[in-house]
């Protein structure tokens, strides 16, 4: 069967084609960063606009590119939250409006299983049973996946998570949002260890993680680099450097720490920071180690996008949690919602 689905939960649009049996048929994202930027964050409002304007267009675009029409189409899947409450709801409305006018069932999807199991669309699959990293935008938690649908979270963040340590510490530099990638860059020419940034809860006895105390403790080297005169471009890299050595440091320990206690051999990492270099490379090193595999979705699927909303649906389908029969087109979105629920 194909499905068609929806993502908009922050700032950017997708729609995708998943077919059960074939896989993801068709993609396309549209991202806000150009638009955001002026303001350096995500605006609501002008989010939930922009992705009126942009779905449709987008739908039609997919469904040439899979060389379908919407008669071919089964299901609907849609993001039904976490997210921007305006934001889900264009998506969830288009969605919802698309099934019930061809009498077709929906399947709302929760944001961060798409995440976790978009790495499915890679073209080595991992199998069950594995934990997740999941690094995504305000979201940084570690899960224990037995099955789709069966998970366990086995540790989160208790502030800021990855994502917001990375972009924070970016903005107080003075980058361009988004600005994690844009501290990555800029770290690739400096020296990690010239400056010693705390590494929160590293060694807690849980595997829970903490980011705030960084983002304060890059406030603090900056300010006393003022102070000494001009910061210059060579401080910025090594700080670059220094903040993303931590984050990684943090987040690829505490991840081979869940490994060990679970006894399980397969790491999957997913969400925007999955596409880190340093944090790749620091995992699939560590895995080795341990004689483990570790999985990482497509980089152009690392980001948010329908792709991995229809993937999850079709995992669903095909695992019995759907029913098909059900015509319910008044789905709620759910800004908070926390996986282990579903």
């Amino acid at each position: 069967m194909n499905i068609l689905g929806f993502e908009s939960s922050c700032d950017e649009t997708g729609v995708a084609i998943v077919n059960t049996e074939q896989g993801l048929l068709a993609h396309a994202v549209h991202s806000q960063i150009d638009m955001h930027k002026a303001y350096g964050g995500v605006v609501p409002e002008l989010a939930s606009r922009d992705h009126i304007r942009r779905v449709l267009p987008l739908t039609y675009d997919v469904l040439k590119n899979a060389s379908l029409t919407i008669e071919d189409i089964d299901a609907v899947a849609f993001t039904a939250g976490p997210g921007l409450s305006g934001a889900l709801l264009v998506t969830a409305s288009v969605a919802q409006a698309f099934a019930w006018s061809h009498d077709l069932p929906t399947i709302p999807i929760h944001h961060l299983e798409g995440h976790l199991l978009s790495p499915m669309l890679s073209p080595e699959v991992p199998e069950f049973p594995f934990v997740a990293l999941l690094v995504s935008g305000g979201h940084t938690q570690l899960m224990r996946v037995d099955a789709v649908g069966q998970y366990e979270l086995l540790g989160e963040t208790l502030d800021d998570a990855a994502g917001e340590a990375f972009d924070k510490s970016a903005k107080l530099m003075g980058l361009p949002y988004p600005g994690g990638p844009h501290l990555a860059k800029l770290a690739q020419g400096g020296d990690p260890n010239r400056f010693q940034l705390p590494r929160p809860l590293k060694h807690s006895p849980n595997l829970d993680f903490s980011f705030s105390g960084l983002k304060t403790a890059v406030l603090t080297t900056l300010r006393k680099l003022e102070k000494e005169g001009e910061v210059s471009a060579q401080d910025y890299s090594d700080l670059a450097a220094a903040t993303e050595t931590a984050i990684v440091d943090v987040l690829g320990y505490k991840s081979i720490k869940a490994m060990k206690q679970s006894g399980l051999k397969r790491l999957v990492v997913a969400g925007g920071v999955g596409a880190n270099i340093h944090l790749r490379s620091f995992l699939e090193k560590q895995m080795a180690k341990l004689g483990g595999e570790v999985f990482f979705p497509p980089l152009a699927l690392c980001t948010d996008n329908g792709a991995m909303i229809a993937h999850a649906a079709s995992e669903r389908v095909k695992a019995g949690l759907v029913d098909l029969t059900e015509r319910n087109y008044s789905t709620r979105i759910r800004t908070r919602w926390d996986l282990a629920e579903i």
